[in-house]
């Protein structure tokens, strides 16, 4: 049974679609880039899958239960704004947020903090840094032991000893319980490490779903003459061009023209290009 499951979903605020016509299945195990580019719907999907907005349409379900306005037992969620009592110690939220969860294990919280370099347990919630933050979140998030971990943005507030720090304690997570995890993040480098699959969204909607290594099988870079564009076959992504080259992004790219050099794209090259196609799409509907 897939942990989370979208059919046909939607989310819409007054007249616009944060999320529309979103359809996945999130395979259990796996740890999940979710990428796109800055309102493309990413928080919004996150927050529809934890339970704490409604779908306008369609429908979302964790571990085959329909996602029904409240989060699922199996998950927790670690929001983008870290939200944290201020006035509280960090040891004090930890029994805070024990008494709140039927399911909760303060060993837990306590194992991952230890691995965190500069979290101090008696520290004031309001005196912490946003990367401090950050990782007492995800230690809190684990005390749940959940089946379904989603995180946005994770690790933009990390410098790069506690971005390594977070991602080994997720990886260790996946290998020693199985927990599936949803993480969005702009840190395409770092994502590139610890995911193996990937939801692109853009507007929205989903424009890429899948294993990581089947996705990038399926596009190719190819790099050739402007004028020797026509012989190229394939569904066109994105391209730029100088004076004399052009470099495409091809999804189920045909036969490679003579005179044309190609490669596999790794995954910042090819969020890059979905990306650029995004944004050439928006400045082409205010042009017009």
């Amino acid at each position: 049974m897939n942990p989370l499951t979208a059919t046909a979903a939607g989310k819409r605020y007054r007249s616009r679609w944060a999320v529309r016509d979103c359809s996945f299945s999130v395979p259990e195990g796996k740890v999940v880039a979710l990428v796109g580019p800055n309102g493309a719907g990413k928080s919004t999907l996150l927050r529809l899958a934890a339970g704490l907005v409604r779908p306008t349409t369609g429908e979302l379900t964790v571990f085959g239960t329909p996602v029904r306005g409240r989060i699922h037992p199996d998950v927790s969620f670690l929001a983008q704004d870290r939200s944290l009592h201020r006035d509280l110690t960090v040891r004090e939220q930890v029994r805070f947020c024990a008494a709140m969860n039927d399911r909760w294990s303060t060993d837990r919280v306590h194992e991952v903090l230890g691995l965190l370099a500069g979290v101090d347990p008696e520290a004031k919630i309001r005196t912490l840094s946003s990367g401090a933050l950050t990782q007492v979140g995800l230690a809190l998030a684990l005390g749940r032991l959940p089946r379904l971990l989603l995180l946005d943005e994770p690790l933009s507030d990390l410098d790069p000893l506690a971005r390594d720090e977070t991602l080994r304690i997720v990886m260790t997570e996946v290998a020693d319980r199985g927990t599936t995890v949803v993480m969005s993040s702009h840190l395409l480098t770092d994502l590139r490490e610890v995911c193996d699959h990937i939801l692109l969204v853009d507007e929205g909607r989903v424009e890429v779903e899948g294993d990581i290594d089947e996705v990038l099988a399926r596009h190719r870079v190819l790099a050739g003459p402007v004028t020797g564009e026509s012989a190229v076959e394939g569904t066109l992504v994105s391209a730029t061009r100088t004076q004399r080259q052009s470099t495409l992004l091809l999804r189920d790219a045909g036969p490679v023209p003579q005179g044309w050099a190609e490669a596999e794209p790794d995954l910042e090259s090819l969020v890059m290009g979905y990306l650029r196609a995004s944004r050439e799409r928006r400045a082409a509907r205010n042009r017009d």
